[in-house]
């Protein structure tokens, strides 16, 4: 990757807060600093690979590298003579220079604009040299040059580059008696730095706009995790206050089921709802602040949270919608933690809703299957019968991310999801919730109980 696609912003004056003026003086203070780091280095820049065409674009430089310079050798073997062969050695390093630039740019081009100057300085005593200071040949190879240079380095790098190959023309003919032209290699040169700084331009633009797409994916996954994650903690916090409500009435009413009960008794139950009262200020003070941006959740605060009883509504309301749903439950059915039933139906019916989505037409087949050690879901779909219309596919009631609050649900519960195409061209969700037994619970509450010293 060039290195100047990650040019820091000073270099561009691009400063928060500061005027036009400044930002200017920002930039021409790092301009030297700018020229140093891009022309005055022998790094390896090399020049990007084709994605269709490969290789191709390097021999081609290397072709006209070498059918130009043999065509430049015999110029100045006709119109130098036998004492041409200093300018045939120069012609010589500078076609193996525009050969460098593929790889090494800057130093190419320091190395090209010496030959040039050397060139015009061995041949200034022939007066009749087409284009002295330079040939046409020449100009062709530093055109080249300064295109694949251009491409590679920022366009005031490109500018110095230019700036100093026409004044090193320049100084031939200051130094020379002889007469000479700069309009048409000055003409040429320009023409390829133009065409160079846009084409890079364009490529920066792009490499940006790629980087720029991709952090803006990153950040809409993390916020829809976030997200996700906020709805589910809204909804377990109503699982929650419920069973903290219970608590404190409980520890209210205790003293008075006891005859008799002791200071200490009352103490102890006192402060048992005292806790319980804090803990749901808490979560009321934590769900504010969850609920502070989402004006939906806000209007469903007061509705009750869903379980697997109000299954049999979910599928109604989506064969109300025109989907084939069939729904079969296996095993013996146990009282569950209200966390775990949220989560369940919650799974069931984003599971449906992607069905009705992506696979309009389609036929579902649910299935609840209550076992011993959990509770596995199983949400089926076969081929869409017709094409998917967004705008048009029903949706069921509820927000959600699909396939993202699934996992985050199976994940907080320590169960497993599996989703993915069947083999006849569907789609099939699986999750399974580990689900304790009441008989395994109630031992660990009592050991527990034992360790508190309680």
């Amino acid at each position: 990757m060039p290195r100047v696609d990650t040019q820091k912003p000073e270099y561009v004056g691009e400063r928060v807060g500061e005027s036009y003026g400044v930002r200017m003086w920002h930039g021409l203070r790092e301009t030297p600093r700018t020229l140093r780091d891009e022309l005055g280095t022998w790094t390896r820049d090399p020049l990007p690979r084709h994605t269709w065409l490969g290789w191709l674009p390097h021999a081609h430089v290397v072709l006209f590298a070498v059918l130009v310079g043999i065509g430049d050798i015999n110029v100045y073997a006709r119109v130098v003579g036998p004492g041409s062969g200093q300018a045939r050695a120069l012609v010589t390093v500078q076609v193996l220079a525009l050969v460098l630039a593929l790889s090494r740019p800057a130093g190419a081009w320091w190395i090209s604009t010496t030959a040039l100057f050397l060139i015009g300085l061995s041949t200034q005593h022939v007066t009749d040299a087409p284009l002295w200071p330079w040939s046409g040949f020449g100009i062709a190879l530093h055109t080249l040059l300064l295109l694949l240079l251009a491409l590679r380095v920022s366009a005031p790098a490109a500018g110095f580059a230019l700036a100093v190959t026409v004044l090193s023309g320049a100084l031939n003919l200051l130094l020379a008696s002889a007469e000479g032209s700069l309009t048409g290699g000055t003409i040429a040169f320009t023409t390829a730095v133009v065409v160079g700084v846009a084409l890079r331009s364009s490529r920066v633009a792009r490499t940006r706009l790629s980087a720029q797409q991709v952090l803006t994916a990153e950040e809409r996954s993390r916020r829809t995790l976030l997200e996700e994650r906020g709805r589910i903690a809204r909804e377990l916090h109503d699982v929650v206050a419920h069973h903290m409500s219970v608590i404190s009435i409980q520890a209210q009413v205790a003293p008075h089921l006891v005859e008799n009960p002791s200071d200490e008794l009352r103490e102890h139950l006192a402060g048992i709802r005292q806790n319980a009262v804090e803990a749901l200020t808490e979560l009321r003070r934590v769900l504010g602040v969850l609920r502070a941006e989402d004006p939906a959740a806000e209007r469903g605060a007061d509705a009750p949270q869903p379980t697997l009883d109000r299954l049999g509504e979910l599928l109604d309301n989506v064969r109300a919608a025109g989907v084939t749903v069939d729904a079969t439950t296996t095993g013996e059915p146990r009282p569950m933690a209200p966390g775990i039933e949220l989560s369940a139906y919650r799974i069931v019916q984003e599971a449906l809703s992607n069905a009705m989505r992506h696979a309009p037409g389609a036929r579902v087949r649910v299935e609840i299957r209550h076992q011993p050690c959990g509770l596995t879901l199983r949400v089926a779909n076969t081929p869409p019968a017709r094409p998917v219309d967004q705008a048009a596919a029903p949706l069921s009631a509820g927000p959600g991310h699909g396939l993202l609050g699934m996992r985050e649900r199976t994940a907080m519960l320590g169960g497993e999801l599996a989703t993915g195409p069947t083999p006849e061209g569907g789609y099939e969700v699986t999750a399974t919730l580990p689900v304790p037994s009441p008989a395994s619970a109630l031992p660990t509450s009592r050991n527990t109980a034992q360790k508190d010293g309680t």
